[in-house]
């Protein structure tokens, strides 16, 4: 199959395609030459979407990263083989961190920040994660636009800012905060997952499915029955996130015992 195949056959939008064409240039142009590279970040969904097209391409060494575990929003990056993992971190990683600090009494939140940076001509696909605290903000960037960030950002909202680079291994991400539900469904079909996470009746949830209303790993499943694995991440527009933690096994009554982790 041919790149443009490959491409159509998982993009869901012209813009799909152009991104998609783009990352896949990029990581193949790493594996022809033997050097690092790395895209622009991607959304969840995107690196979805990045994954499949890269793994039908016949492309496999690559890695999703954007400073660290917690991260959602990430970089497609191919490391040949005498490159180590270190090398993300250094000082040739392809992103920069940032550490705004504030006055502690204003409240700023992560639409301040991402207006203000969209406000002062950045792009998007330039910008990674931001993690809001008291009185400071860290966020990634892509590296190249760092010295731009850093002579350009200087407030958020009408609130002064005081900005610094730092190490990324030094970023403040804040906990995420769960909820833990052990319960037991039928089957692990995606709509008893969704009713017993979310707290709703499974036809109630087999008909947000449908309506295209949820995602299952980052992309869209209209599939009421399609089965949940392990860790698997199912979104519900309007109700949030959740993730299939364990599956326990079966009952007594022959229901199988699961724990979700639904993020709040």
């Amino acid at each position: 199959m041919d790149r443009a195949r490959v491409i159509a056959s998982c993009a869901e939008s012209e813009e799909d395609k152009v991104l998609l064409a783009r990352v896949l240039e990029r990581i193949s142009q790493g594996d022809r030459r033997g050097i690092p590279v790395a895209s622009c970040f991607l959304s969840p969904r995107e690196q979805a979407l990045a994954e499949r097209v890269l793994r039908s391409s016949g492309l496999t060494d690559f890695r999703f990263f954007g400073g660290s575990e917690a991260a959602e929003r990430c970089v497609c990056v191919y490391l040949p083989p005498w490159c180590g993992e270190d090398w993300l971190l250094g000082e040739d990683s392809p992103l920069a961190a940032f550490r705004a600090s504030f006055y502690e009494k204003d409240t700023l939140s992560h639409r301040d920040f991402l207006g203000s940076l969209m406000g002062s001509g950045v792009k998007r696909e330039t910008v990674g994660d931001i993690y809001v605290g008291t009185g400071s903000c860290d966020f990634l960037v892509l590296k190249e636009i760092a010295p731009y960030i850093s002579q350009n950002l200087i407030s958020a909202g009408r609130t002064k800012l005081s900005l610094s680079q730092i190490p990324l291994s030094e970023l403040n991400v804040p906990a995420q905060e769960t909820q833990t539900i052990q319960d037991t469904v039928a089957a692990l079909r995606l709509d008893s997952i969704v009713a017993s996470g979310f707290r709703m009746a499974r036809g109630k949830a087999s008909a947000l499915i449908e309506a295209g209303k949820a995602s299952l790993n980052h992309l869209p499943c209209l599939k009421p029955d399609k089965l949940v694995a392990e860790n698997d991440v199912i979104s519900l527009q309007g109700h949030g996130k959740l993730r299939l933690e364990s599956i326990r096994g079966n009952t007594k009554k022959g229901r199988v015992a699961i724990t979700l982790e639904r993020y709040r």
